[in-house]
C-alpha cells in the first residue's frame, strides 16, 4: 500500500465499505465474494488514518443486513450503515435498524438493471417514503442518464439523496456526458450529494485513474458541502461468469486512491468537508 502523502484530519470517514462473510447470499446474485470481516475493514483504515465508517449492504445479501449490522457492531460508535429494505418492510423494523447505526437505504438500480426512469422515480419515491419519518436519507446507485431523468423528481423529495460513485459518470466520456452536467446542478443546488468513490468503477486507467480528476473537481466546485469519499472495500467484482463461485476481489490500492482526494481537491479545508464535516452531517456521527 503507498505511503498516504495529505494530512489526514482527525474524524475523517471512510463513507463506502461492506463487509463479508458467513451469511446467506441471495441464489440470483451476480458474483460470490471471499470473507472480509469487520477485523480487517478496522486494519486498512488505522493504516490511512481513517476513524469513522459507512457499511452499506451489499447487492448478494438482498434484503438481509445481517453483515451490516454486525460490521457496525463490532466498530461501535465510529461506525454507521446503510440498509437495503423490501417493500414489506414495516416501521418497527426500521426502527431496529436504526438502533443498529442504519441512517440510510440504498437503491442499487444499476445491479437490478432499472434504466427505466418511471420505474426508477417510482422505487426512489417509495423510499423516499420510508426514511421520510426516520431522519434517513436514500443512497441510488444508477448512471448519469438515469440521473438527469429524475432530476425534479431528486429535487422535490424532501429527503437527503446520495448518488454513489460519481453517480455512475463514465470518466473517458468526461464532464461532457449525457446526464453529468444534471447531476452537477443537483449538487450544486444542494438536492443531492455525491460519493467521489470507486474510481475504478468508472475509469480504466488505474492505478491513478487521473480521467476522474475532471469528474471529481467539477462536482467539488459546484458543492463541496455536498461531497463525501469512500473506497469501496473490499472491492469485490461487480459479476462474474460464474456468479455463484468465489470470486477474488479486486487488487485496489486504497492509499493510493485516498491520495488522489490532494489533486481533487488541494485545498485541506475541502478536504476537511469531504472527510469529516459533510458525513457527520449526513450520517449523524
Amino acid at each position: 500500500m503507498a505511503n498516504v502523502s495529505i494530512s489526514i484530519p482527525a474524524g475523517a470517514c471512510d463513507c463506502h465499505t461492506h463487509i463479508f462473510g458467513k451469511y446467506p447470499m441471495v441464489p440470483e446474485r451476480r458474483y460470490t465474494p471471499e470473507a472480509a470481516g469487520p477485523e480487517a475493514m478496522a486494519a486498512l483504515h488505522r493504516s490511512l488514518g481513517i476513524e469513522r465508517v459507512v457499511i452499506v449492504t451489499p447487492s448478494v445479501y438482498g434484503t438481509d443486513n445481517a453483515s451490516t449490522l454486525d460490521g457496525i457492531k463490532a466498530r461501535g460508535t465510529t461506525a454507521r450503515g446503510i440498509a437495503v429494505v423490501s417493500d414489506q418492510a414495516r416501521e418497527e423494523e426500521l426502527k431496529r435498524l436504526h438502533q443498529g447505526g442504519i441512517r440510510g437505504i440504498r437503491l442499487n438500480l444499476a445491479t437490478a438493471g432499472m434504466s427505466d426512469p418511471v420505474v426508477a422515480a417510482a422505487r426512489l419515491r417509495w423510499a423516499a417514503e420510508q426514511v421520510g419519518g426516520m431522519g434517513w436519507h436514500v443512497q441510488v446507485y444508477t448512471t448519469p442518464d438515469v440521473i438527469a431523468a429524475l432530476a425534479s423528481v431528486v429535487a422535490g423529495l424532501g429527503v437527503p439523496v446520495v448518488f454513489d460513485h460519481f453517480g455512475g459518470a463514465r470518466a473517458e466520456l468526461g464532464v461532457k456526458q449525457t446526464g453529468f452536467a444534471e447531476l452537477v446542478k443537483l449538487v450544486g443546488s444542494g438536492h443531492a450529494y455525491v460519493k467521489i468513490s470507486g474510481a475504478y468503477h468508472v475509469s480504466k486507467r488505474g492505478p491513478n485513474y487521473p480521467d476522474c480528476a475532471p469528474m471529481a473537481q467539477a462536482l467539488i466546485r459546484a458543492n463541496a458541502e455536498r461531497i463525501v469519499w469512500g473506497t469501496d472495500w473490499p472491492h469485490p467484482q461487480p459479476a462474474s461468469p460464474t456468479p455463484l463461485r468465489p470470486t477474488p476481489f479486486q487488487s485496489i490500492n486504497d492509499g493510493m486512491l485516498l491520495q488522489q482526494l490532494g489533486t481533487w481537491a488541494p485545498d485541506a479545508s475541502v478536504r476537511e468537508k469531504i472527510l469529516v464535516t459533510n458525513p457527520a452531517r449526513l450520517y449523524g456521527f
